[in-house]
């Protein structure tokens, strides 16, 4: 390869990154060699129904080259989620967390609002540890509509990049699922390759 053909894809990524600046969208600082990202959020990030090597975190890591945390739980409520988020940040400094949160108290009827806060204390404390945050939105009750509205409303009052079409794109495949609200092995690794599409898209890659 020429030096010019190496210099090519990074020279790229930023002439990308000052076009989607110039057009008002929320970008990401490049990830250095070794940063880590914290996956954090419930079942879906956990890798219910599949080998830890099958999580969406777990290929993730292998597609970005870097060190990613699974900080999944399944069964989490968004409560548990914000009072046990501190810990992993403290833990494991993460340079970047994709937080996927709030499919259970959609799917339990918790109430929005709650669970709006709940995700707002911990976009805080993610931007209060230096991290940067990809936020995936949870589609609404049924699980086969689009993003439920207030993950775009927290993107928009944060400033986030966002994912809100992923999840509900996804489980509306049935060849994707293990169950009605989980994936197989081919969904989350398709969940990884659209999100490491993003990180790139979005200059942190």
């Amino acid at each position: 390869m020429t030096h010019r053909g190496t210099l090519a894809k990074p020279c790229m990524a930023g002439l990308l990154c000052l076009l989607l600046t110039a057009c008002g969208e929320p970008t990401f600082r490049p990830l250095a060699q070794g940063e880590t990202l914290l996956a954090f959020g419930d079942s879906l990030t956990e890798g219910r129904g599949v080998s830890p090597s099958q999580s969406y975190p777990s290929v993730l890591a292998t597609l970005s080259g870097h060190p990613v945390v699974n900080g999944g739980v399944s069964g989490e409520l968004s409560q548990a989620g914000r009072a046990r988020l501190p810990g992993l940040l403290a833990r494991h400094r993460p340079a970047l967390v994709i937080l996927l949160e709030g499919g259970n108290d959609i799917l339990r009827g918790s109430g929005e609002a709650a669970l709006k806060a709940n995700l707002a204390a911990m976009i805080e404390a993610v931007q209060g540890s230096g991290a940067q945050i990809l936020l995936v939105g949870v589609p609404r009750k049924s699980l086969f509509a689009d993003g439920a509205p207030l993950y775009e409303e927290l993107a928009e009052q944060y400033g986030l990049v966002l994912d809100n079409d992923s999840i509900g794109e996804l489980l509306r495949d049935p060849a994707l699922k293990s169950d009605a609200v989980h994936f197989n092995a081919e969904g989350y690794r398709t969940l990884a390759q659209r999100l490491h599409r993003l990180l790139q898209e979005r200059g942190a890659l």
